[in-house]
């Protein structure tokens, strides 16, 4: 696998520069990948007690087919240490435009003027990440509150689900025609709704987490190319989350690396 992933190398590093040159759109996602450590001194292969260290899968992706683009799709995993935001300048570098994400802070300074190789980017968060979080909010003895909430994204999606695969100006036109006032209504909603709820309560922290990004969740308005969600690049992790769960480790870093390389891939 070392000599796989050595001799892999240059065409995946290829793969990320094409993403980075000929996009103006990417998701990016990271999942985590076990990293032996053995220098703690607790690792006994007989006693099967493996000592880790959490390392991190850096997904990017580009797939164009939402709004009829004809880039072909792909992925490139990047392998890091961590999860810093650090990292996420360093793999972006060199690329300007939108990152559909959730909103994770490793990814909050790269929308500054601050921000390390390159202008700063546009951050378009994921409505799925939104609605998962105020299903898992929601009180076991129910909550008239998030129901409606899911009502109210569900009728977004609604829209979507009509317009994928148009062009990005048919997509931004209906999305301003259709879209616009429900979102403008659902955050009207959401903020008299939050105004009810403690703040420290998990509905209360779900209904903030929405409320403090909102011009995030509504980026995907104003613009015909990005998406209201960010679930390609989750389904693409998915594979590597498998793959983990069959195997203890990476045996080091570069292990970690040829792990990422062997899982970029073309999409179809």
């Amino acid at each position: 696998m070392g000599r796989t992933g050595a001799a892999i190398a240059p065409v995946v590093d290829h793969m990320a520069k094409r993403l980075m040159a000929d996009s103006t759109r990417l998701y990016v996602e990271e999942t985590t990948a076990p990293v032996l450590d053995p220098g703690r001194g607790k690792t006994s292969c007989q006693r099967r007690v493996f000592d880790t260290t959490t390392g991190y899968l850096w997904a990017v992706l580009r797939d164009d087919r939402g709004w009829n683009g004809t880039a072909p799709p792909g992925v490139v995993f990047r392998y890091r240490p961590g999860r810093k935001g650090e990292y996420a300048a360093e793999i972006l570098k060199g690329f300007n435009g939108t990152i559909q994400v959730d909103a994770y802070g490793a990814y909050t300074h790269l929308a500054t003027p601050k921000r390390p190789g390159g202008d700063p980017l546009r951050l378009a968060f994921c409505w799925a990440h939104g609605r998962r979080k105020l299903i898992k909010a929601k009180p076991k003895k129910g909550s008239p509150i998030v129901d409606e909430a899911l009502l109210r994204i569900a009728a977004l999606y609604k829209v979507e689900d009509a317009i994928r695969g148009s062009d990005p100006d048919h997509r931004r036109a209906v999305r301003q025609e259709m879209s616009r006032p429900l979102v403008d209504e659902f955050f009207a909603w959401l903020k008299a709704q939050a105004a009810r709820v403690s703040r420290k309560s998990d509905l209360g922290e779900a209904m903030a987490y929405m409320l403090k990004r909102q011009d995030g969740f509504q980026l995907f308005l104003d613009d015909g190319h990005v998406d209201i969600d960010s679930n390609l690049v989750e389904n693409a992790i998915r594979s590597p989350a498998m793959n983990r769960r069959n195997a203890l480790f990476a045996g080091h870093d570069e292990g970690g690396r040829n792990w990422a390389r062997a899982v970029s891939q073309r999409l179809v």
